[in-house]
């Protein structure tokens, strides 16, 4: 798959089946779309391009309601789209001038002088241009002059997708990855780079890795402990794109790890930050600045605040047993 970071980039193709949305989540309400678009493009002797937005086009349109938090950080995003077999993926800048397009504007130069669309799957409800004010009828319309065709996805399939990534953020929030995991189709990951602690947890007999996530925008889970696997020793483009984050290109030497997972401010020691921090099994090796990937299982209980570091190091060391019990389950 060939990544663009914007519209300048791309070469008009002879035939580009498009789709376009935010597909936060990739979930399988997502997914469906998407190896429609990939059929679709295949049966047509054409390639699959979707277009997709950075930031999301709501934190630029409302830009003082702040709170919303993506399922994927947009290289996580790109990750998954590459392993549906998407061939192109557009990754447009949103700013208020893009979105202040008047709607054949968007058309013409976007969709049909950019990419060369001669399909597009699109959602009955999909809105575009300046004031959302262009709709599937304008699309249909403009597709008999400029010579492409259009496939509505259904309603209910548009509603599937709207309540699963509402779903996934309300079952994250409230630790639920393992029901956030069925909506998903896949383990839900934070990807980060390993900073320094304090080291309380190594007096404990219980180090941590801490993790840095660079991306303010990625949606973390509520806080508690929780089942993991841990990826590293990956190779990483480390050079940042107009999107500003690092690309995640794993190579064969990937190895993963078990682990217990904590999200919270540490209330034992009174800690005044949230922290992201991992106990990683059978590992003892130095690895400040390494980015590593991790995949939450299940959730195993909430943040407690403890009487001291020794009531703490028992509960760890039940938390542990619980999670070994966990995974000998999945065996």
């Amino acid at each position: 798959m060939k990544i663009y970071h914007n519209l300048s980039e791309f070469t008009k193709l002879n035939n580009a089946v498009v789709t376009i949305g935010t597909f936060d989540g990739v979930h399988f309400g997502h997914q469906k779309i998407i190896r429609q678009l990939v059929a679709k493009a295949k049966a047509d002797q054409g390639e699959s391009v979707i277009l997709t937005f950075f930031p999301h086009p709501r934190l630029i349109i409302d830009p003082e309601n702040q709170d919303l938090k993506m399922i994927n950080t947009i290289n996580e995003k790109a990750e998954i789209l590459r392993s549906l077999g998407v061939d192109h993926l557009i990754i447009t800048p949103f700013t208020r001038d893009f979105s202040n397009q008047l709607p054949e504007d968007y058309i013409k130069n976007t969709l049909v002088n950019n990419i060369g669309t001669k399909h597009i799957i699109i959602g009955y409800d999909h809105r575009f241009g300046k004031d959302r004010t262009g709709n599937l009828a304008d699309l249909k319309v403009a597709g008999t002059h400029f010579g492409f065709t259009i496939e509505e996805i259904m309603e209910q399939d548009i509603h599937d997708v709207a309540v699963s990534s509402t779903k996934i953020r309300q079952a994250l929030l409230a630790g639920d990855v393992s029901l956030a995991s069925d909506y998903l189709g896949y383990s839900f990951s934070i990807f980060g780079r390993v900073i320094k602690g304090d080291k309380i947890g190594r007096t404990i007999g219980f180090p941590t890795a801490n993790i840095f996530v660079e991306e303010t925008y990625k949606l973390i889970p509520g806080d508690g402990i929780y089942a993991v696997t841990v990826e590293m020793d990956a190779v990483y483009n480390t050079e940042k794109p107009e999107s500003g984050n690092r690309l995640l290109t794993p190579d064969s030497g990937l190895r993963t790890f078990k682990g217990m997972a904590y999200i919270g401010q540490r209330p034992t020691i009174n800690g005044m930050t949230r922290n992201i921090e991992v106990n990683i099994f059978d590992f003892n090796q130095e690895i400040y600045g390494q980015d590593i990937k991790m995949n939450f299982l299940k959730f195993l209980r909430h943040d407690v605040k403890f009487t001291g570091l020794e009531a703490l190091k028992v509960q760890l060391q039940k938390d542990k047993e619980d999670t070994l019990a966990y995974f000998s389950s999945l065996e």
